[in-house]
């Protein structure tokens, strides 16, 4: 029988949005950058963009798809705060089919060796899961981080008080990814002694048997009720050893005398135990690998977030911050300096900041007024060294570095009075180039020297962008200038003089499209807020008293 695939199913899966790929247009006056170059390796090219995520996943993924190292985000655990007038089902089925959308950008935008970070409690924990298990494929899970983010019950706590959120880790493709070890602490170097003064520095003793029933070793064991590495041991002082029931040695006879010889069996310090494994300092890693339970003394907690929030900002804390401890560690294994890093539920900025002190290239994305309020004056600290506290002296930081600010460019194509769809009269012609561009696929790129090259797809291919009526003369003079040896996408107003077919017999260098109509039909215009996207969705009879939400879902940290 066929084996079923299972799928997570959910009301309004099928319905996607044809998102509309926006330019991002700097505003200076709120782009920042350090006096002076503190270091050789300050990263001044970071952005932080104000806007929609998923209108501004969109913008970036023409510029960035494959190239981001690591994802960081704490979306809105959907506590149900932002969904009073809606039905239980139908807020969870909006919650992922919002978190859908995005993730199939975020994915795209990872780089082959790159990796997802997600931060989720118990609410959605497990439906997020099996939702990033259809994105990115089962195969590419890679863990489930559980991050103690209090160390004490909460007074107001009913039955269990919830003190851990979940991490999830996936891939964009598993094989590829190399994490960093973490460092080793001062407690597990002390493991490593040396009682018996061997020259070659402190060891500890490994276990030296290993089971007997897993794995090949198990089938063969099975099979022959013969192991080669089952055999008696002679302790120096004469005693016996042989492994433990269902286990063998994790080395055979031969391979024994060679660990003897190198005097790297240990008995105990009488002589009398069961052998175990000298295994040297000199010998391991320099770090150790990260396990899947992150302790707050290690990663942080709430209460340190909170306490980092009150000493940048004492008269306005941010209310769900992550501390930047939690950030450093996850960064740490993750990426390397130099790497680049994307939050697109940017928050306070806690992920800006502490890739900034990390020497990290960042993108953030943040729609909330508090992207003003918090991120920019928070990144502005970091940049001038006046930013003492988070991770700031556990990376040495002491300031440089920059970043630019983006906005999303208003829709395209607007609706004039008569309901037509026009290029919308807020673009000019270097804002409508670029727009024209990212649709069509080519890299907007002005050149100085040839006025007909607004952007290219290729060394031979270009893009010329105007609202003009070109006539057939002036289209005579443009297909001459480009020659025979290279083709140019020619987006107008209009053309006249000829027909479609007579255009392209007499220029086949050219292809001729007139705007808006050759996009109109292409995405969803006019639309600027996915947050929400709840049209169309039976209504929920009101609770009394109820309040409407004002919330912006995807607006902040999740709580």
């Amino acid at each position: 029988m066929a084996r079923q695939k299972l799928e997570l199913t959910w009301i309004g899966k099928d319905q996607r949005p044809r998102l509309e790929p926006r330019i991002l247009l700097e505003d200076p006056a709120r782009s920042y950058h350090a006096r002076q170059r503190v270091t050789d390796k300050d990263i001044f090219d970071n952005r932080l963009i104000k806007g929609d995520n998923l209108l501004a996943l969109k913008a970036l993924e023409a510029e960035f798809a494959g190239k981001v190292k690591c994802v960081f985000i704490d979306p809105p655990y959907n506590t149900g705060s932002a969904f009073t007038h809606y039905d239980d089902g139908l807020e969870h089925s909006i919650w992922l089919g919002l978190m859908r959308d995005r993730l199939e950008i975020i994915r795209r935008l990872l780089a082959e060796d790159g990796s997802l970070w997600i931060t989720i409690d118990d609410n959605e924990a497990h439906y997020l899961k099996v939702l990033c298990d259809e994105v990115f494929g089962r195969s590419n899970f890679v863990a489930n981080v559980v991050w103690q983010k209090a160390y004490a019950p909460r007074s107001n706590a009913s039955l269990i008080s919830d003190s851990h959120d979940h991490v999830l880790v996936f891939a964009k493709a598993k094989p590829n990814l190399k994490f960093n070890l973490l460092g080793r602490s001062a407690e597990q170097t002390a493991k490593y002694k040396n009682p018996d003064n061997d020259p070659r520095g402190p060891w500890k003793p490994e276990n030296s048997s290993i089971s007997l029933l897993s794995g090949q070793r198990g089938k063969q064991y099975a099979k022959t009720g013969v192991s080669e590495n089952v055999f008696e041991i002679v302790s120096p002082t004469g005693v016996k050893h042989l492994p433990p029931a269902n286990r063998c040695w994790s080395f055979t006879p031969s391979r024994y005398k060679e660990l003897v010889k190198d005097k790297k069996i240990w008995f105990g310090s009488d002589g009398n135990g069961r052998p175990s494994v000298k295994r040297f300092l000199s010998e391991v890693a320099s770090g150790v690998i990260a396990q899947s339970v992150w302790l707050h003394d290690d990663a942080g907690h709430n209460q340190d977030a909170s306490r980092e929030m009150r000493d940048l900002f004492p008269g306005d804390p941010f209310g769900t911050p992550k501390p930047e401890k939690l950030l450093h560690v996850l960064l740490h294994i993750a990426t390397n300096p130099g790497d680049l890093v994307l939050d697109s539920f940017a928050g306070s900025g806690t992920t800006g900041a502490v890739a900034h002190k990390m020497g990290r290239r960042w993108i953030m994305v943040e729609l909330g007024e508090h992207c003003h309020t918090h991120i920019v004056p928070r990144l502005q600290k970091v940049i001038d060294g006046q930013d003492p506290g988070g991770v700031t002296q556990a990376t040495g930081w002491q300031g440089g570095g920059g970043f630019r600010y983006y906005g999303l460019a208003p829709t395209l194509l607007a609706t004039d009075r008569w309901g037509n769809l026009v290029i919308n009269p807020e673009y000019d012609a270097a804002m409508l180039s670029a727009a024209m561009c990212k649709l069509e696929g080519f890299a907007y790129a002005p050149s100085e020297a040839l006025w007909w090259q607004h952007g290219h797809s290729s060394e031979r291919d270009f893009i010329y962008v105007t609202t003009q009526t070109l006539s057939a003369e002036q289209l005579d003079a443009l297909a001459e200038e480009v020659g025979a040896e290279r083709s140019l996408l020619v987006c107008c107003g209009a053309y006249r003089g000829v027909t479609a077919a007579q255009a392209a017999q007499r220029w086949p260098q050219l292809t001729i499209k007139k705007i808006p109509k050759m996009v109109k039909d292409r995405c969803e215009w006019g639309h600027d807020d996915y947050s929400l996207n709840v049209a169309n969705l039976p209504m929920a009879a009101p609770k009394p008293g109820a309040v409407p939400a004002q919330d912006d879902l995807f607006g902040e940290e999740g709580a």
